[in-house]
């Protein structure tokens, strides 16, 4: 599954409740590789396994952080795959923007809270579990809006700058991970339009083909993960393996 990892490696999975969270659960409790599975969601998991330690907590807040820091211990942590993220949300009437006078303030620093600061605080609570001689493979979801080169469109002000702010958080922590740890791999992954909750409001101009299921996206990012080295540490990439500009 993941060649670079040892065998009954050590996993954190968040948003496992999530569509791409939980087919990356799913995908690896398939195997015989992982040996335990912290599974992070903010409701109870759907699921139960013996490798599986359900965390119930809010990685957007330092409580609940400090929650999956106290649930890691100071066990080795070889995967951790991030996958929270928002784009649209009912409290704060969070819509992607196409005009710069619909931007909010608030609504901005939210989408920044969720898709660029927690990631970054989620990497910081785990560090001691990061840093060390094991091999490791830290994967965050990105977005192909975040690379400012590929900005041909506009619109979207919030989301592209939280996941430009984002990809530049993962480079930079991957610098100091790489000091901490030889053998880590930060890699910021774009999944393509899945067909999730994320995405449902946007789908409707998605060709059929382009329109991915969380089974097949996880399928797809495990295998681009299998596919880097140490030495790409701090890249970006696509769901079919092919690098994003920064």
């Amino acid at each position: 599954m993941l060649p670079h990892l040892p065998k009954q490696f050590n996993a954190v999975v968040t948003g496992a409740n999530g569509g791409i969270g939980n087919a990356i659960l799913q995908r690896l409790l398939s195997s015989s590789q992982p040996g335990h599975i912290i599974a992070v969601s903010r409701s109870p998991l759907g699921l139960q396994h013996d490798k599986i330690t359900s965390v119930v907590a809010d990685l957007t807040t330092s409580i609940g952080r400090h929650t999956l820091a106290e649930a890691a211990g100071d066990r080795p942590v070889h995967l951790l795959v991030n996958t929270i993220g928002m784009l649209h949300g009912s409290d704060l009437h969070i819509q992607p923007e196409k005009r710069l006078e619909q931007l909010s303030e608030e609504a901005f620093m939210r989408v920044m809270q969720v898709n660029a600061m927690t990631p970054a605080m989620l990497l910081a609570a785990l560090k001691p579990c990061l840093q060390g001689k094991h091999p490791c493979i830290i994967a965050s979801l990105s977005a192909r809006v975040g690379s400012i080169t590929d900005n041909g469109y506009g619109g979207w002000y919030s989301y592209r700058a939280s996941k430009a702010a984002h990809n530049m958080l993962m480079k930079t922590a991957a610098i100091e991970i790489a000091r901490l740890n030889k053998q880590a791999i930060v890699l910021c992954l774009h999944p393509g339009t899945t067909d999730t909750l994320l995405s449902k409001p946007f789908q409707a101009r998605v060709p059929s083909d382009k329109l991915f299921t969380a089974e097949y996206v996880a399928d797809r990012l495990l295998e681009v993960m299998a596919q880097r080295t140490p030495e790409e540490t701090g890249s970006f990439w696509d769901w079919a393996g092919e690098p994003i500009e920064w």
